[in-house]
């Protein structure tokens, strides 16, 4: 990663710790008044401390957000219960409403898991075999009668990995001029010129090769043009950053632009579709200062069993105009799946569908600390009912089912766990104030 990126990367967590310790000191700060106010109003010992547990809870979740694991995974021997709802996923009868069972499970060994083979590892680069001749002529002579030895079989005896370094090869393009003989000495002599193919940056060096590397190095490599300007140097060769970045925005405009609006097109017959959106701050752009927050918006098609398409879009602001501007022209009767994000409220022609992964998070952020094996708190009973359907998911994923079946499936199996989830949701009373409020 570069250095520019480390330095963006060690600003946004500066702000954010500023952020997260600014709003701790305010959260003790509301304690201590609440505690005040509640004794000079005389209220209740349970809604005092109802209170000062919600604060000190949403405290507790700051901090484990600032100096805490960010993955969302959880080892199943942390939940012995879990591992009742999984093991036997009954076919034949419908998901009922989770009831978790206290059982304790011993500990398995993970198997290692096996080494691959030469050929497995290396099986997509080519092989070449080449036979050894390093012993001279008298030690291919018999020690006994003189007679010069034959050859009686080969035997593998290793293999080896060759690397071939890049190098570079200028290569000048020669243009034929054709006449015509017959017409030379007529007044109207004919000729044709072999121009070959175009440039692919007119009065440019640059090759496709060339600039396919340069592009692959920086976005699928993340290399930065100053470190690939010195690669180039140590070929021989003095190819600059403000070149490589001239041939970068060639590429987009002339041969990616058209390409994308292809996609896009294609993207906007999905009757299915995803969408999320991240901040990105970018330096050095015209009439905004460098701590201002970009987006970039990413829609992509859904598992239809058709081509997956996935795009990105750069907007200066989140605000939801622009997730409705990205799919103008879309026929109405879609479905899209987002998070919570109140923008895509202005997107009327679709359904849209929630994801149990983000409902899945925020039941997580909202599981007190210590209480992860507590099968009585609401929020983890939640995560239950998540973990089931993303259970059956991973099944179905196994078993390599297509789309129609994966749909017949989740009417048969995830429906009703839905239906039940839905029914405990109605019947939970979260304590005001509380994560789950």
């Amino acid at each position: 990663m570069s250095s520019g990126r480390n330095d963006i990367r060690l600003i946004e967590l500066k702000d954010t710790i500023s952020q997260l310790n600014q709003t701790i000191r305010v959260q003790t700060e509301m304690i201590k008044d609440l505690r005040k106010a509640i004794e000079e109003h005389h209220a209740s010992d349970e809604k005092k401390d109802q209170i000062i547990s919600n604060l000190q809870a949403e405290i507790s979740y700051l901090k484990a957000k600032l100096f805490g694991a960010s993955s969302e995974k959880r080892r199943k021997e942390d939940l012995p219960g879990q591992m009742s709802l999984f093991d036997e996923l009954m076919e034949e009868e419908p998901a009922k409403e989770i009831e978790p069972e206290y059982i304790e499970i011993k500990a398995h060994e993970r198997k290692r898991k096996k080494k691959p083979d030469l050929n497995e590892q290396f099986r997509d680069i080519p092989v070449r075999q080449e036979f050894v001749d390093t012993l001279t002529e008298e030690q291919k002579t018999c020690s006994i009668c003189g007679t010069k030895m034959v050859e009686i079989g080969h035997e593998l005896i290793r293999s080896e990995v060759i690397f071939t370094p890049a190098k570079l090869e200028r290569v000048e393009y020669i243009a034929t001029t054709y006449g015509c003989p017959k017409c030379k000495e007529t007044e109207e002599p004919q000729f044709v010129k072999d121009n070959g193919i175009p440039a692919l940056l007119r009065g440019s060096y640059v090759s496709p090769s060339l600039a396919a590397h340069v592009i692959c190095q920086k976005f699928m490599n993340a290399m930065p043009l100053y470190r690939q300007e010195k690669d180039w140097e140590q070929l021989g060769a003095t190819i600059t950053r403000a070149s490589m970045a001239r041939w970068i925005i060639h590429c987009s405009k002339t041969y990616f632009q058209p390409m994308y609006e292809y996609f896009e097109k294609q993207l906007k017959k999905r009757k299915f579709l995803m969408m999320d959106e991240t901040r990105l701050q970018v330096l050095k752009e015209e009439g905004r200062r460098a701590q201002t927050q970009s987006f970039i918006w990413v829609v992509r098609s859904g598992e239809d069993g058709l081509p997956k398409i996935v795009l990105y879009h750069y907007t200066e602001t989140r605000a939801g105009k622009h997730a409705v501007g990205f799919l103008d022209g879309i026929k109405p009767g879609y479905y899209f799946m987002a998070d919570g994000y109140h923008g895509y409220n202005l997107l009327k022609d679709g359904k849209r569908c929630c994801c149990y992964a983000h409902i899945r998070r925020y039941l997580l952020e909202a599981i007190p600390k210590g209480h992860e094996k507590d099968y009585t708190d609401p929020a983890v009973q939640g995560v239950l009912y998540c973990d089931k359907l993303f259970e059956y998911e991973r099944r179905y994923r196994e078993k390599g089912f297509s789309p129609e079946q994966r749909k017949k499936r989740r009417l048969k199996d995830e429906k009703p766990v839905i239906e039940a989830f839905l029914s405990w949701l109605d019947a939970q009373t979260p304590v005001k104030g509380s994560r789950l409020d």
